[in-house]
């Protein structure tokens, strides 16, 4: 492969695959990062596949318990009143989002690395593609990879009709220290991911690594997700609204969520949620609000423009694909420029042709396991569907499992 030059939109994951994988194989790569400060300590906890941790070691980067790995021994599922109804032994590997960010960062040139570096526009041809940033800068290069997420600049100007959907629910995120975990609640869940559900809201939680990757007993994190319906066009913006009335549209950063929006999760966790999940919400120090949605692009390749993780397709949290999804576009981006020999087209289509109908069902299965948690009105077939989805034995055996990669095949 001659020397050819990427410029890849987005420093998050997602982004840095895909430029230590083309570097890998001769690429000049360019990264250009909306944000100026560092990305690490966005994230929270994060379950891991095999597949993950083969592309980290492609790169070079291999990951153990003692680089920031946490065990999970089993999965629970808890009544409201606080009993364990059912139990199986599943074990998996938790980490953490900026455990993954950051070795990825760092081993990138930083000369490689432009924070600060919004892109406005795109323009491009069939052999050139022009960036336009924010500073009046100017990049051009053979190929463009948009891994700027889910309201991706990239896909906004390739394929404006491919918009995210609103799922009809909400995620709140929240994390907490091990030493802050009452005993009781340390005892029942620490261990394990751990689920509930109360008519169309589940909540799930699970053991992650402590600040600084520290796994020591004591010293690791545990974080929660809460799926509650919300109104779209009332709830949420009220949700988004701060306390100065000032509405930051779907999303708002959590020092803004008002005290009394905080205070209402808590009381309706301690009325609705198993007590060791309602202590867990009562004690997170600053809960985050993350609405859900579905994104399906229709290519991800367009001219020499290509789009990966998110900036391509958001599947719903309960497949638990997020990274490996990025990791994997990113790999078989570049495995495809490979097989194609130097021909950057015919390896894009190729490309196009593997990952889009597999973005697409991986969507479609995550539509299908968190059906039960919308309230919009459904067929029989659907709203039997969504029934066998919200029973205990198939919450704790299908949601994130391992099979999620694989089950999720074009149709």
């Amino acid at each position: 492969m001659s020397r050819r030059r990427a410029l890849v939109i987005g420093g998050s994951v997602g982004g840095l695959f895909a430029a230590h994988l083309l570097r890998s194989t001769g690429w000049d790569v360019s990264v250009f990062e909306r944000a100026s400060e560092d990305l690490a300590g966005r994230g929270a906890g994060i379950g891991t596949r095999p597949e993950l941790f083969a592309v980290l070691r492609r790169i070079g980067i291999a990951l153990d318990e003692s680089m920031g790995i946490v065990r999970v021994r089993s999965r629970k599922y808890f009544a409201p009143g606080g009993d364990c109804l059912q139990e199986l032994p599943l074990p998996s590997i938790n980490s953490a989002w900026d455990r993954i960010y950051r070795p990825l960062r760092d081993a990138m040139p930083p000369e490689s690395l432009h924070a600060g570096r919004a892109l406005v526009r795109i323009t491009r041809n069939d052999t050139v593609v022009e960036a336009v940033f924010s500073d009046d800068s100017v990049e051009q290069g053979d190929l463009l990879i948009g891994a700027d997420g889910l309201h991706s600049t990239v896909r906004h100007a390739c394929l404006p009709e491919a918009q995210p959907v609103y799922a009809g629910y909400v995620a709140w995120r929240g994390v907490l220290d091990e030493s802050a975990m009452p005993s009781y609640v340390h005892a029942d869940l620490f261990e394990h991911m751990s689920f509930t559900v109360a008519g169309h809201e589940l909540l799930l939680c699970m053991p992650m690594p402590g600040r600084d990757d520290d796994t020591r007993v004591g010293r690791r994190r545990f974080h929660f997700i809460w799926f509650r319906p919300v109104a779209w066009d009332t709830e949420l913006r009220d949700l988004c609204t701060d306390a100065h009335g000032v509405c930051h549209g779907v999303s708002i950063p959590p020092p803004l969520i008002r005290a009394e929006v905080i205070a209402n999760l808590r009381a309706t966790a301690r009325t609705t949620l198993p007590p060791q999940m309602a202590a867990l919400v009562e004690m997170a120090p600053q809960p985050l609000l993350q609405p859900i949605y579905d994104l399906v692009s229709p290519r991800v390749t367009i001219g020499r423009v290509a789009l990966i993780g998110d900036a391509a397709f958001v599947a719903r949290p309960h497949v638990a694909t997020g990274i490996t999804k990025a990791a994997l576009d990113a790999q078989s981006l570049v495995d495809s420029l490979l097989a194609a020999d130097g021909d950057l087209d015919k390896g894009l289509a190729a490309h196009n042709q593997k990952q889009q109908p597999f973005g697409r069902s991986l969507v479609e299965r995550a539509q299908m396991l968190g059906s039960y948690l919308e309230t919009s009105p459904k067929s029989t077939q659907a709203r039997e569907a969504a029934d066998f989805h919200r029973q205990p034995k198939n919450i704790l055996r299908e949601y994130g499992a391992a099979g999620s990669i694989h089950d999720a095949k074009p149709s």
